[in-house]
């Protein structure tokens, strides 16, 4: 097997493996509707702000490294929501709903060999399709580890 593939390979399940701590799934599944919205005392965010800003971040990277007419949010705003709770179970479920698809089209950028993970994005400065890859990956590692931090603080971690 070529190192290009084998690169692209590894990134991919960089996205989202469970090789070295919880994966999105296990951090995400089984938080109780009644404690979304619950910010323990001593930690900064709940569990539906996190979500939320794993979902825009991610977002914003896939965007970004798809095409130039992509606009980011503000910093540091426009990447948290107001809310600590979502308004509906139904919210809740969509924010799940699009990191996955978020975490799919990340991959399926990384895995397209026509995409040149080396070569610098045309409108970024200085950005390569390789560096949004980690750090999408690290991203949203640092986060899922919050958000785990936060399931424990709850009495709501069983992994």
């Amino acid at each position: 097997m070529d190192h290009d593939k084998q690169l692209r390979q590894q990134l991919a399940k960089l996205i989202d493996w469970n090789e070295a701590h919880a994966d999105f799934s296990s951090a995400v599944n089984g938080v109780p509707a009644k404690l979304r919205g619950h910010v323990p005392k001593g930690l900064p965010h709940s569990a539906w702000q996190l979500l939320e800003h794993i979902r825009i971040a991610l977002w914003d990277i896939v965007e970004f490294s798809r095409g130039a007419g992509h606009k980011s949010p503000k910093w540091p705003e426009g990447y948290w929501p107001k809310n600590a709770a979502p308004a509906t179970d139904e919210d809740w479920e969509q924010s799940l709903k699009a990191v996955r698809e978020y975490m799919e089209e990340m991959r399926k950028l990384i895995s397209n060999p026509k995409h040149d993970l080396f070569a610098p994005i045309p409108h970024g400065s200085g950005q390569t399709l390789l560096r949004e890859a980690l750090l999408a990956a690290d991203h949203n590692a640092y986060h899922l580890g919050q958000l785990v931090l936060l399931r424990r603080a709850l009495g709501e971690w069983k992994g």
